[in-house]
């Protein structure tokens, strides 16, 4: 059985290359960087391993990903190649669309903090931070990094810095502040706030 659509139409010619069960998710965790297999399948849990090969497989023939030996034992790791990472543009698009879905919390649904990396990035873009700041994301335990620099908000894992402020708080609340549906004032007292706290509203509260 044929497994595209047969249309000439961009949307049509995408998802016959993403459209796929997982592909987009495989493309969302190489986003956050390159990654081995293994990798691949600890961020993906509940993909079957021979699906997984398949995917990436499919993903690398069509011009999505590639691969390359890594110095380390020879350890193979994939990436995205310069038109696989067009994709961010719309998943971007999909993330920021998914916020009323987001919002509700998980719901039963595995949370991996990592997602914020690539979350946090497209809810933030284009904003303008009235002044620099660094502060701290706790969720979970697991710390993300968000930084105010002139050229808008950077979104990384923790590089040794120190901290304006650090938030503490469930994964719907940051995403919410991110999405601009939810302020401080809304979830003071569900979060916890280690800092100077004007350094988390000049990230959160910064206009586009």
């Amino acid at each position: 059985m044929s497994r595209d659509y047969g249309q000439y139409c961009g949307l049509a010619r995408a998802l016959d290359v993403v459209g796929d069960r997982w592909n987009l998710l495989i493309v969302r965790q190489l986003l956050i960087g390159p990654a081995r297999y293994g990798e691949l399948r600890e961020g993906l849990s509940g993909i079957a391993t021979n699906l997984l090969t398949d995917r990436l497989r499919d993903l690398e023939t069509a011009g999505v990903i590639e691969r390359s030996l890594s110095g380390e034992a020879n350890a193979i790791t994939y990436a995205l190649t310069t038109w696989g990472a067009q994709l961010r543009e719309p998943v971007n698009a999909l993330i920021r669309w998914s916020t009323p879905l987001m919002i509700r919390g998980p719901e039963g649904d595995e949370f991996r903090p990592d997602g914020l990396l690539v979350a946090l990035p497209a809810l933030l873009v284009d904003r303008v931070p009235r002044r620099s700041a660094a502060v701290g994301i706790d969720v979970d335990g697991d710390m993300i990094q968000l930084c105010a620099t002139e050229s808008g908000i950077e979104v990384g894992k923790p590089d040794g810095r120190e901290f304006d402020a650090v938030l503490k708080a469930e994964p719907q609340l940051v995403l919410g502040l991110a999405a601009g549906v939810l302020t401080f004032g809304d979830i003071t007292a569900l979060v916890d706030i280690d800092g100077d706290e004007s350094a988390l509203h000049a990230i959160f509260d910064a206009p586009k």
